[in-house]
């Protein structure tokens, strides 16, 4: 980790495992309310690198879906990927207390508990994404498929523009 950067339990489940990542601090300001949206354009980086992390609830279960901020998720894809019928965005107070993120900064990596994780497949073609460092301003840089290893996760076409 780099001096400065947070220590959050997405960084610290990261040097548990070993696996590589580069921290990026950006200032958030209290009146964004698309924090990938902000993300992006305070980093430099194009909405298609960069990935929003949602809760669904997928036939009363929850899920993780990982998809760049520049598309929406397709609900249908989701729960057809984690083999439900149905998903719906989870209840935000939910999310918060299964994830121990708050909205906005919600990691996919070091959540309270494991929650089935899918990624969509467009991240598999950059050598690195960004996702959530686990609080609103600071993002992590990591490869696909180590963002896949530590969270269990799986591929699927779940974004839709």
């Amino acid at each position: 980790m780099t001096a400065g950067s947070p220590s959050t339990p997405a960084t610290l489940a990261l040097e548990r495992a070993g696996v590589p990542f580069t921290p990026h601090v950006y200032e958030h300001h209290e009146t964004a309310t698309n924090f990938g949206e902000e993300a992006a354009a305070a980093l430099g980086l194009r909405e298609e690198q960069v990935f929003k992390t949602l809760v669904v609830s997928v036939d009363g279960t929850l899920a993780v879906a990982i998809v760049p901020v520049a598309n929406r998720l397709d609900l249908k894809a989701i729960a057809a990927a984690v083999g439900g019928k149905k998903a719906t965005l989870a209840d935000p107070a939910l999310a918060e207390r299964r994830t121990g993120y708050v909205v906005g900064g919600i990691s996919p990596v070091g959540q309270r508990s494991h929650i089935p994780t899918v990624l969509d497949e467009s991240a598999t073609t950059y050598a690195t994404i960004f996702v959530s460092g686990g609080r609103r301003g600071f993002d992590i840089e990591i490869a696909p498929a180590d963002l896949l290893a530590v969270t269990e996760g799986t591929t699927a076409a779940i974004a839709r523009t």
